[in-house]
This record gives structure tokens, C-alpha cells and sequence, in this order.
């Protein structure tokens, strides 16, 4: 068999597989270029959350959710990973929100969010709940500040038996320590305040 007969199939082979790569590198390219709206977004959100705007945060955060299920179809082909922080964002400003109008935090299903990025996303959430009782403990508003004491310490406990995981779900040991280390201060201040009930 001649060289040119056993190499004809091969060109069209080769040809085919740079298309394909060559659409995953723009896809990659358009994620990594345009997921930052979707940060950005969302920290628009928890910023006017914390100022007392609401709506402007839902806002916000409805246009994240937005851009991210127009980008997931540019994420196929092992290009998840790149939606992974806007994920981890949207969760955070959900979450946030939620607890503020005093809802149920909403699920991961109806996020549409990846298992991974959910879980991080109520973790750097509670963080911004921190901030949120503070805030309420300087407004003078202690039953506020108890109650979201109190979601934030059973968010953390929901959460602290993912550390099992910390060698599969990079970051997780890291944002527990942290969120554990935010609760405790959070517990010296609120069991500090004139009346805990």
C-alpha cells in the first residue's frame, strides 16, 4: 500500500479535529473574556444589598443569571471549569439576597449551578452575612442581627462536613477555616449585645 493510500483518510481526519479545537479555543477565549460581567454583576448585587437597594441588587443579580445561561452553551466541550466563578458569584448574591427578604435560600437546581461552585458560593456567602448583622448591630437592629446570626450559623454547619472534600473541591478547606473563624468573631459580638434572645 502506497504512502498517499494509507495517509487519505487521514487529512480530512486532522482537518475536522482543528475545527473542533478551534472552536473550543474561541469559546474558551469568549468565557474567560465575558464571565467577568457576570462577577461584576453580581457584586453589584451584594454592594446594593448592603446599602439597602434590593431591587437594584435583584436586578443585578437577574442579569448575571442572564448572561451566564447565554454563555453555557460556549462551555461545552470541557470548557466548564470557566463558568465556575460566575457560578460560585451568582450563588453568593442569591444566597444574600434571599436571606435579607427572608426567603429560603434557593437550591442549586434552581440556580442552575454546578455542585462545586454552589457550595463555595454559600461559603463566601458568609462572609457577606457577617457584614450584613454588623451592619445591623450599628443600626440598632438586634433582632435583625440575631436572626441572621443564626441562619449564617446553620448555613456553616450545613456546609463544614464538605471539608471531607478538601482534596476534591479546591479552596473548600480554606473558605471553611475562614467562615469558622468569621462565626466565632461574629458569636463574641452577638453574645455581647444587650439582649440575645
Amino acid at each position: 500500500m502506497s504512502r498517499d493510500n494509507v495517509l487519505e483518510h487521514l487529512t480530512p481526519e486532522l482537518e475536522g479535529i482543528m475545527n473542533i479545537l478551534e472552536e473550543r479555543h474561541t469559546n474558551r477565549e469568549f468565557l474567560l473574556r465575558n464571565s467577568r460581567d457576570i462577577v461584576r454583576m453580581c457584586s453589584v448585587a451584594i454592594v446594593s444589598v448592603h446599602t439597602g437597594d434590593i431591587a437594584r441588587g435583584i436586578e443585578h443579580l437577574d442579569n448575571a443569571r442572564l448572561l451566564l445561561s447565554q454563555y453555557r452553551p460556549k462551555a461545552e466541550g470541557g470548557l466548564r471549569m470557566y463558568l465556575s466563578v460566575p457560578e460560585q458569584e451568582i450563588t453568593e448574591a442569591a444566597c444574600l439576597i434571599a436571606v435579607v427578604r427572608k426567603e429560603s435560600i434557593p437550591s442549586r437546581e434552581s440556580l442552575l449551578v454546578a455542585e462545586e461552585p454552589y457550595v463555595l458560593g454559600l461559603l463566601d456567602c458568609v462572609g457577606e452575612l457577617k457584614r450584613l448583622t454588623l451592619d445591623m448591630i450599628r443600626a440598632g437592629n438586634i433582632a435583625e442581627a440575631n436572626r441572621i446570626f443564626d441562619i449564617t450559623v446553620g448555613l456553616y454547619d450545613g456546609l463544614s462536613g464538605f471539608a471531607l472534600y478538601g482534596n476534591t473541591v479546591k479552596d473548600i478547606r480554606k473558605k471553611i477555616d475562614a467562615a469558622r473563624i468569621m462565626i466565632d468573631g461574629m458569636r463574641a459580638v452577638v453574645v455581647g449585645m444587650p439582649s440575645r434572645r
